[in-house]
């Protein structure tokens, strides 16, 4: 389960400036509600050129809706100029803070407000540039490149989590990695940070809870950490897993898998008896 700032949690709850904006100045419509997330913006500004009202309308989850909020009433009082320096980064640095795996819930607030912004000025809005990488939800490589590039990410669930690219089938994620190393240049991505033993077993324990239990779930099963020797995850397998035929299929080509994507890739997963 993710932490939320009290903050978010006043967006979420109590959001300011649901709606939309008549005779607005500026509009914008961005994500698609078949991506999970999906974000209506408009403003209207005064004589002296300042945004005097900003309103929304989102789809998605409380963290989308508390970015919007925040949106909403970051800009108002600013003028067009002082707007567009506002960053996904301020967003989330406005709310106190949004969990990682919810940071594409900022850049959508963020890609509203250029696209509104543009619409005011009178300018074209562009098409997507470059060729779409993930066809779940439609991110190309250009707009993975700019994430990379402007956030300073370096691994695969870093860019699942700002733009949700890599975050469906997986399919893409070799190209993802090429995008990478791309950007961030070399032939091999840069190196992870060493984890000491007490922030690997938490990134262990988050893994599981947030990304490998939901889907095990889904089919009746579960998994239980057990203990992390070293580079050995030990686990036992619950529910429908514990006596499925395929279940070491399961614990190699998923949750091996997963973790050593998401916390270590030397991890190694064994299952320990009832």
């Amino acid at each position: 389960m993710w932490e939320y700032t009290d903050k978010v949690k006043e967006h979420f709850l109590n959001p300011k400036n649901v709606g939309e904006v008549e005779d607005a100045d500026g509009i914008a419509e961005v994500g698609s509600m078949s991506c999970g997330d999906a974000l209506k913006l408009t403003f209207k500004t005064d004589e002296e050129g300042k945004i005097a009202d900003a309103r929304f309308k989102t789809f998605g989850c409380a963290s989308a809706i508390a970015s919007s909020s925040a949106l909403t009433e970051m800009i108002k009082g600013k003028t067009i100029e002082e707007a567009e320096k506002i960053s996904n980064e301020d967003i989330a640095d406005y709310l106190g803070g949004l969990p990682k795996e919810k940071m594409h819930c900022s850049v959508l607030g963020q890609q509203a407000l250029t696209q509104a912004i543009a619409h005011y000025k009178g300018e074209a809005i562009e098409e997507k540039e470059g060729e779409v990488v993930c066809e779940c939800f439609g991110i190309t490589d250009m707009e993975i490149e700019a994430a990379v590039r402007e956030n300073n990410l370096v691994t695969i669930e870093d860019v699942t989590n700002y733009t949700k690219a890599g975050g469906g089938c997986e399919n893409c994620h070799d190209a993802i990695k090429d995008i990478i190393q791309k950007v961030r240049g070399g032939d091999k991505a840069p190196a992870r940070p060493p984890l000491s033993n007490m922030q690997k077993i938490k990134k262990i324990e988050e893994t599981i809870s947030n990304e490998i239990s939901p889907s095990l779930k889904q089919d009746g099963g579960n998994i239980e950490l057990v203990d992390v020797i070293g580079n050995r995850v030990l686990v036992k397998m619950q529910g429908s897993c514990a006596v499925c035929k395929a279940s070491q299929q399961t614990l190699k080509n998923f949750v091996e898998v997963k973790l050593k994507e998401m916390v270590w890739p030397d991890l190694v997963v064994e299952e320990v008896s009832p």
